[in-house]
């Protein structure tokens, strides 16, 4: 009896739709875009823009790989406008240097997916981690910047709050874009921007990596937007969150804090301009949007891939001792900026179509 497998979970949204194909590896990495109204006038070069803040090679903190990261759109545009048809893109790999993963073919590098995908699918690309690499982002943020377009009245902020060991004490201050990314790390404090700097340096020389948190605020966005009860706002966005490779962690307004205070600390008292004086609720209430800043937290692992000796599981089950190669992130953090703030806005924009059906 034959037994057919497919790779499903490739889209996200329900009627603004993104789903995203190619390897890290491969001839090319993009996407889809289904579900855009027509007649919205697109600004290419914002998305590049957008494209350029994610790509490696921006500093000597990040991956070294070169890549230009072009978009090419193939459809969808007419005259600089949707047409409400599905909007094809892709970027082309050009610097990928499958010879230095020559050596993983029949290993498995702790703490990633090559393990999993070899058990699920029987057949896994080796290649920078195939499908599993966090090139594919490349799709969300074209998406995420189409997704911005649509909603234009929301302004979505985001930067790195923390690396390591080293925190900003405030949880959800407003900075400037200029003030983020003035700083190599997107952390808009000079001083702990700093810190982090030297912090990743020594990590970098001694082969190793390290995690961090990427904070978002999130202003202008409408009352009404999450559908109970399964597709609350919050539940959708920790999806998005968590479908981001690396990351672990995801908590909105107070988050786990809250769990420490009393109900007459947490409550957020409205006002008579329907504003509150606290967000706890980071911007929602039931599952829905109340008009409040949408503010959360993303927590990111420390990546995987250590350029230093580790032991790694051979698919014979063998225990070797394989030195790490390649061109990798001591620290992801700073180029996820723009992918957190993408799959925001892709949430966003898909709850926002949702809402426009609700009532006549």
């Amino acid at each position: 009896m034959l037994c057919y497998k497919q790779m499903a979970g490739n889209t996200f949204g329900t009627i603004f739709k993104l789903t995203t194909f190619g390897e890290s590896h491969g001839s090319h990495i993009g996407g889809i875009v289904d579900g855009c109204p027509s007649g919205l006038a697109l600004d290419l070069e914002a998305i590049q823009l957008e494209l350029n803040r994610r790509r490696p090679g921006q500093s000597d903190l990040v991956s070294p790989r070169k890549e230009k990261d072009l978009v090419q759109f193939v459809s969808g545009i007419f005259n600089g406008k949707t047409t409400g048809a599905p909007i094809a893109f892709f970027v082309v790999n050009e610097n990928s240097r499958s010879q230095d993963y020559n050596h993983l073919e029949d290993a498995f590098r702790p703490s990633h997916a090559d393990f999993t995908y070899h058990k699920k699918y029987g057949n896994r690309d080796h290649l920078g981690g195939g499908r599993s690499s966090a090139r594919e982002t490349i799709a969300r943020v074209v998406g995420g910047a189409i997704a911005r377009q649509l909603i234009h009245f929301v302004s979505i902020q985001a930067y790195v709050s923390g690396i390591g060991p080293f925190q900003l004490t405030e949880k959800y201050e407003l900075y400037s874009e200029k003030e983020i990314e003035a700083s190599p790390l997107r952390c808009p404090n000079k001083k702990m921007s700093g810190l982090m700097e030297e912090y990743i340096r020594s990590l970098q020389a001694a082969g190793d990596t390290t995690g961090g948190i990427i904070t978002v605020i999130a202003h202008g966005v409408p009352i009404g937007l999450g559908e109970p009860v399964f597709d609350k706002l919050p539940a959708q966005m920790a999806k998005a969150m968590m479908s981001i490779n690396a990351v672990k962690g995801f908590e909105i307004g107070s988050g786990f804090e809250g769990s420490h205070l009393t109900g007459s600390e947490h409550n957020d008292l409205f006002l008579a301009d329907g504003t509150t004086q606290t967000n706890h609720a980071g911007g929602c209430l039931g599952g829905i949007s109340n008009g409040m800043p949408l503010t959360f937290r993303v927590a990111f692992k420390p990546i995987a891939t250590l350029l230093q000796a580790q032991e790694h599981l051979t698919k014979d089950n063998k225990i070797e001792l394989i030195q790490g190669r390649g061109r990798h992130d001591s620290c992801v953090v700073p180029r996820a900026v723009p992918i957190v703030e993408a799959m925001t806005a892709l949430v966003l924009a898909d709850l926002y179509l949702q809402n426009k059906a609700q009532t006549l």
